[in-house]
């Protein structure tokens, strides 16, 4: 679907597509859902360009979420909610601390291998700044962090919600591109294990040389092996959902399955979980889940209109018509992705972007894979981007720190970020060796 033939130089588009696509800009802007926004957008293209009969929204809407491998994405956010409900997030940061508190900036780097750690079960950036910052912030001001920094801190390393496997982003965007989720997952391990490094080397960087936190306790091997004990079953989830799945045992699907059944278990077993805190846990995950897939159904008719009114290749040629440099090229999807991680959500922004762009990077020697990473690591990178990035508004909501306040710390892990991105886009081998 996705291999163009870039000989065909007479594609044009007529109003018919341009009134709609103006249509929904100006309804984004508006702040009208994301999934009313696809929705019209997609039916008003079919009345006004006939390219499709308007009949196929109804087959495409159910089409759109009838899929096994969408039945992963509540179970992990559902997993995450009982994650914190049990407390089993704090033995994960605990861990943490216990591993990386020696060093001299050690609680700042602990932080944000706690985010790693919770990014392995919830697969959301927005939950996992949630909930770290309201654990971690407080004890990185008393321990002399400036709040901006922070807060910044911790929205970067909330970025690995969506890098670090298993995301929900990439079982979106691999629903979208006809691509096993597994196959992605096993991609983006050290990826997401780069950015990772990338945001606890830049804390380490910025303590030295502004003396934020000193930290002189040393490691304690007794007292980590005391932690990881205490931690057992908080390390069990994730070793669940990662062993399962890069072993081969379980799809993810599967995976997150037995993930959210064993943390219940847990909670039940250590009686942190009662009956009564479901009605609440389950509706959360719902409201979250309510966003995702209606925005999910909605993407298929507008994903066939677009390709039945030849929209990708027209894109790929105007864009190669401008251009045939690789780095040009890829610096232009670059600002495209973050400009977008700016201002949406990832689940959009996949839907919209990802069969567009697949077919650029193609042209330039990308494979599906690839593009993938890449893609999911510059909208992740637009998260932390003053100053309109979705993190720095959720750690700014739950702290009462100002945006602003945050965005000027934040550049510095955008600028470490940036750099992990270019060595992904032009060493491919960082993403497919494991493959």
């Amino acid at each position: 679907m996705y291999q163009y033939m870039m000989q065909q130089q007479t594609l044009s588009l007529g109003w018919d597509f341009y009134l709609p696509l103006i249509g929904m800009v100006i309804m984004i802007l508006l702040a009208v859902r994301i999934w009313v926004v696809v929705g019209l957008g997609s039916l008003i293209m079919l009345l006004t360009t006939g390219v499709l009969p308007p009949t196929l929204m109804g087959e495409a809407l159910f089409d759109g979420v009838d899929s096994f491998a969408l039945i992963a994405v509540p179970l992990f956010i559902l997993t995450g909610d009982v994650l914190v409900r049990t407390g089993l997030s704090n033995k994960l940061l605990d861990v943490a601390e216990a591993t990386m508190g020696w060093q001299r900036a050690g609680l700042g780097t602990s932080t944000v291998l706690g985010c790693g750690f919770f990014a392995c079960i919830s697969g959301s950036d927005a939950a996992d700044a949630a909930a770290i910052s309201r654990i971690t912030i407080h004890r990185l001001v008393e321990r002399g962090y400036p709040k901006g920094y922070a807060c910044a801190l911790v929205a970067a390393g909330a970025c690995t919600g969506v890098l670090i496997p298993p995301s929900i982003s990439y079982i979106i965007i691999g629903l979208i591109l006809g691509i096993s989720a597994s196959t992605l997952f096993l991609a983006a391990a050290v990826p997401g294990v780069m950015i990772l490094s990338s945001v606890m080397i830049t804390n380490t960087l910025v303590n030295r040389v502004k003396g934020y936190e000193a930290s002189d306790i040393g490691f304690n091997f007794q007292y980590w092996l005391k932690t990881v004990y205490s931690a057992r079953f908080a390390l069990l989830i994730p070793f669940i959902i990662l062993g399962g799945i890069y072993s081969g045992l379980f799809t993810p699907t599967e995976s997150a399955a037995v993930a959210v059944v064993t943390t219940i278990i847990i909670g039940f077993f250590q009686g942190t979980l009662k009956l009564a805190d479901f009605p609440e846990m389950l509706e959360s995950s719902a409201r979250v889940n309510g966003v995702i897939v209606p925005i999910i159904a909605m993407s298929l008719p507008l994903a066939q209109t677009l390709a039945s009114l030849q929209v990708p290749q027209f894109f790929v040629y105007s864009m190669t018509a401008l251009t045939t440099n690789k780095v040009l090229i890829v610096l232009i999807m670059v600002v495209i992705l973050m400009i977008a991680g700016c201002v949406m959500e990832t689940t959009p922004n996949i839907v919209i972007l990802s069969p567009l762009l697949l077919p650029l990077a193609q042209e330039i020697g990308m494979n599906e894979v690839h593009f993938c990473i890449f893609m999911i690591t510059a909208l992740g990178i637009g998260f932390i981007t003053p100053p309109l990035g979705l993190n720095l508004f959720v750690v700014s909501g739950v702290t009462g720190t100002s945006v602003l306040a945050i965005s000027r710390h934040a550049i510095v892990f955008v600028v470490t970020m940036l750099v992990v991105l270019m060595l992904l886009a032009f060493i491919p081998s960082l993403s497919l060796w494991l493959l």
